[in-house]
């Protein structure tokens, strides 16, 4: 593994108790920084609601009122929702794989922005999917969701470039955790046949990108989307 330094910094990610969410908390600790998860899981440092901005607030005022800052926000919290053909999906299944995926993006993001400016300095990195850039049949909520995370991290960029804030997202093809086990074995299968590496990609290996992007080091990259495709990405 290589060294990347977080040393000293407080880094929030939400979903950090399960999938990519907690390879990159590991990751985080190994690079020196102090990594707290936001999370509905019981084991969280804090246990949110992201779709809901009362748990969201409640969780960065227990955050700041403890550490007095966030240096770094990562946004891995994310469902895929049904995997269905739009004649079958629901409002209700899209609004919440929506709410979930890009709702919950918003709220963590605007929360954690003006204490950011604060101190004039932040780094955030938003979890997208190549099926943002692409769309994949059968999860039209998923693929809108994740385009919209896309289109949030650039317009966010932009409203801060006049601080030393930098804003990513990352576009994973399909990754080995426990949120595709939703997915139906055809849908899995029919992914794994676009990638040309011919795998799964592994959670370290996103955190591994993420890692970076949290870093002082990533300084003139802003508003990017980086994809961990294993080759699947063309644009």
């Amino acid at each position: 593994m290589n060294a990347i330094d977080l040393q000293d910094r407080v880094a929030v990610i939400t979903g950090g108790c399960g999938g990519i969410g907690a390879a990159v908390r590991a990751r985080f600790q190994a690079s020196g920084a102090t990594a707290l998860s936001w999370d509905i899981d019981k084991a969280a440092d804090a246990q949110i609601d992201c779709t809901d901005e009362t748990s969201v607030d409640k969780a960065l005022q227990a955050t700041l009122s403890r550490f007095r800052r966030i240096d770094i926000l990562v946004n891995a919290a994310g469902i895929t929702g049904h995997t269905l053909p739009i004649e079958d999906y629901s409002l209700r299944e899209w609004r919440r794989t929506l709410d979930i995926n890009l709702t919950g993006t918003f709220l963590c993001c605007r929360a954690v922005v003006p204490s950011m400016r604060a101190r004039n300095y932040g780094r955030i990195v938003n979890l997208a999917s190549v099926a943002g850039k692409e769309g994949n049949p059968a999860m039209v909520a998923y693929s809108a969701a994740k385009g919209g995370v896309i289109a949030l991290t650039k317009a966010l960029a932009k409203e801060l470039t006049d601080t030393d804030i930098r804003v990513n997202s990352v576009a994973p093809a399909i990754i080995e955790t426990d949120l595709i086990k939703q997915m139906a074995p055809e849908i899995r299968k029919a992914m794994i046949a676009k990638i040309p590496l011919d795998r799964l990609g592994r959670p370290e290996e996103v955190a591994s990108m993420i890692a970076w992007l949290s870093s002082e080091e990533c300084s003139f990259s802003t508003g990017a989307c980086f994809d961990l495709s294993g080759g699947r990405a063309t644009y």
